[in-house]
């Protein structure tokens, strides 16, 4: 599942930078690259037609974005899980045993060896 999501992830970053290329090249007045390639007037050598691709790319890479990032929800998406049923709590009838301290132990400290005088 993970490998999937990296995937998409990865064609979504590919065609968002494909986008801001495309419309970073359009002119917001009308140029943009069929200014560049053909002057000011868009009647010559089909220069309208830079335009026209200029848009449906963006459209295009628009909606793909959105439709990647949608089946990215859609796959890694986890299912609801079911709320697990109540179950009662056992109560207990009797008084908990009393619980003894444990007997405190001493250790004597272990013997010094002496060494016989000379």
């Amino acid at each position: 599942m993970d490998t999937i999501f990296i995937l998409l992830m990865v064609l979504v970053m590919i065609a968002s930078i494909l986008l801001v290329i495309i419309v970073m090249a359009q002119n917001p007045k009308g140029g943009g690259l069929s200014s560049t390639f053909g002057g000011a007037s868009p009647a010559q050598f089909g220069v309208q037609r830079t335009n026209d691709f200029m848009e449906k790319a963006t459209w295009t890479l628009g909606a793909v974005i959105i439709v990647l990032i949608l089946i990215s929800v859609v796959i890694t998406g986890k299912p609801t899980t079911a709320a697990p049923a109540k179950q009662p709590v056992k109560q207990e009838t009797s008084a908990p045993a009393k619980q003894s301290a444990p007997a405190a132990t001493t250790t004597a400290p272990a013997p010094v060896p002496v060494a016989p005088a000379k």
